[in-house]
C-alpha cells in the first residue's frame, strides 16, 4: 500500500511539473491510473486532495488557477520548484558531517550517509573531521534503542495519528493513548514524544521507553493545530525536568549520582557516607530520581518525596 501511494504521488508530481497549462481534476484523473481505478467521484476527490496536501507538505509548490470558464486547474512551475546551487564552506561541511554521525545507531544512518555522498559528488568540500572515531574519545551519538522511535518518527513526518499503550512511572498497568504526534526530542539521553492526546484533549509528552507494544497508525487528519517547533521543544524541556521552578534537598550516597551532582546548586559532604545536595526542582524530577534507586533519599519538599515513594512502590509491584 505504501509503494502504491508513493507511485501515485510521483505520477501526480510528474503531471503537474510536466504541464505548461493548469490541469483540471478531470484531466488528472484521466492521466493517472490510480485515479482511474478510484470507485466513485467522492473517493477520487478525497484521494486527490490528500495527495495534493502530501506533495505540498513535501515541499512541492502547487498553484491553483481558475480559467475563463471558471474551472479550477493545477500546475507546479519548474522555476518555483528548482533548488538553487548548493554551496557550502569547510565549516558548514564539517557541521553536516558531524550531524550525519549522530544517527549511526538509527535507521537514519543510511539516509544521512547517502545525502553526504551526493553533496560531496556535487562539490561539497572535504573538511578535516576533528571528531574522527580513530582519534577522539568522544563520539557524537544519539542512542535509539526504543522500538517506538521509527514508527513515531515517520508519523511525525507524515502527520498521522497513532495509538499505543503507555505505562506511566507510577502506574501498575499501561493505558491506551490516542495521540497526534508533533515532534521527537532527546533529553538526558532519553527520547520524548510531544503531541496532542485526543482522549484528554490536551498537549502531552510521552517518554518512549514507557511505550509498550507496537505503535499503530490511524487514518484521518490532525484535529488540533501543530504549534511552532520552538514552543514544542520548550514543552518537552519542561516535562523532562529541565525547567526548574524551585529547589529540592536530597541525600545522595557518596560516589554515586554524578549527573545529579553536576546540576546541584550546593553540595554538603557528610561523614556517614551520604552527601546533602540542593538541586533544581522542575517537572519530571521525581521520575529522574527514581532511576538512582536506593542511592537517593528525598528530604524535601514533601510532595516530591511522596511522588518518588509512589513511583518506587509501583516499580516494586512490577
Amino acid at each position: 500500500m505504501a509503494i502504491a501511494k508513493a507511485e501515485r504521488l510521483m505520477n501526480l508530481a510528474l503531471c503537474l511539473l510536466g504541464t505548461r497549462r493548469p490541469l483540471s481534476k478531470r484531466e488528472l484523473r484521466g492521466s493517472i491510473e490510480a485515479y482511474m481505478e478510484a470507485t466513485g467521484e467522492d473517493a477520487f476527490n478525497r484521494m486527490f486532495e490528500r495527495d495534493k496536501d502530501d506533495l505540498r507538505e513535501l515541499g512541492l509548490v502547487i498553484e491553483t488557477v481558475e480559467n475563463l470558464d471558471g474551472e479550477t486547474g493545477y500546475l507546479a512551475r519548474r522555476d518555483s520548484n528548482r533548488l538553487p546551487p548548493i554551496t557550502l564552506d569547510a565549516e558548514e561541511a564539517a557541521a553536516l558531517g558531524l550531524a550525519a554521525k549522530v544517527w549511526q545507531q538509527a535507521r537514519l544512518a543510511g539516509a544521512a550517509s547517502g545525502a553526504l555522498q551526493k553533496l560531496r559528488a556535487a562539490g561539497m568540500p572535504e573538511a578535516e573531521d576533528s571528531y574522527d572515531d580513530r582519534h577522539s574519545a568522544l563520539e557524537p551519538r544519539i542512542p535509539v534503542h526504543e522500538a517506538a522511535f521509527e514508527p513515531l518518527m515517520l508519523a511525525c513526518r507524515d502527520r498521522r495519528p497513532v495509538v499505543f499503550d503507555y505505562r506511566k512511572a507510577n502506574a501498575a498497568r499501561p493505558e491506551t493513548r490516542q495521540v497526534e504526534p508533533w515532534v521527537l526530542e532527546c533529553w538526558r539521553g532519553h527520547w520524548y514524544l510531544a503531541g496532542w492526546d485526543r482522549d484528554r484533549g490536551a498537549e502531552r509528552v510521552f517518554r518512549l521507553s514507557r511505550i509498550t507494544g507496537k505503535v499503530r497508525s490511524r487514518a484521518g487528519a490532525f484535529t488540533a493545530p501543530v504549534p511552532d517547533v520552538v514552543t514544542v521543544r520548550e514543552t518537552v524541556e519542561s516535562w523532562a525536568g529541565e525547567t526548574a521552578t524551585r529547589s529540592a534537598r536530597i541525600r545522595l550516597r557518596a560516589g554515586c549520582g554524578y549527573p545529579l551532582r553536576a546540576r546541584a546548586q550546593s553540595v554538603t559532604e557528610g561523614a556517614d557516607g551520604w552527601d546533602e545536595l540542593e538541586i533544581p526542582y522542575g517537572h519530571g524530577l521525581d521520575a529522574w530520581l527514581v532511576e538512582f534507586g536506593p542511592d537517593v533519599v528525598v528530604l524535601d519538599p514533601a510532595d516530591l518525596r511522596a511522588d518518588v515513594v509512589d513511583r518506587l512502590r509501583a516499580v516494586a509491584k512490577g
